[in-house]
């Protein structure tokens, strides 16, 4: 079972730093991991799952090792998009609109930002998600 310290420090550290900037939005260990949550929906969540357990991650193996994995909402017709692109992004099996992103060295934090961000948008309530889009 994955925990928080299962999670590279340096992926949490960057998570941290784009979750603080969303409004009452608060981080607490999971059941595997780590998620990020407003009032009590989760918004994205990271960890490191076991593939023999969860056989959906096999496919998702790098260099033999079990991937960090954050699931994120997404709008549907984002989710198409970009779950049919493959690799980092791939459908997670639960939920209508879930999405998971494989991340490492090859992430591209902005977008993850934007991804987490729209996220949020998509489980906040409309006052504060107002306030997201008034600084953008």
């Amino acid at each position: 079972m994955s925990g928080p310290g299962d999670v590279p420090p340096e992926i949490l550290d960057r998570l941290r730093e784009i979750c603080r900037r969303l409004p009452d939005m608060y981080e607490e260990p999971a059941w595997i991991g780590v998620r990020w949550r407003i009032r009590a929906r989760t918004v994205a969540h990271v960890y490191t799952p076991d593939p023999e357990r969860f056989p959906v991650y096999a496919q998702q193996l790098i260099a033999g090792e079990a991937p960090t994995v954050m699931t994120f909402r997404a709008p549907v017709a984002d989710l198409i998009s970009l779950t049919t692109s493959g690799f980092p992004f791939f459908r997670a099996p639960w939920g209508h609109n879930v999405a998971a992103a494989v991340l490492g060295d090859h992430t591209d934090w902005t977008e993850i930002a934007e991804l987490i961000t729209d996220s949020y948008c998509e489980m906040a309530p409309k006052f504060l998600v107002a306030q997201v889009a008034a600084r953008h």
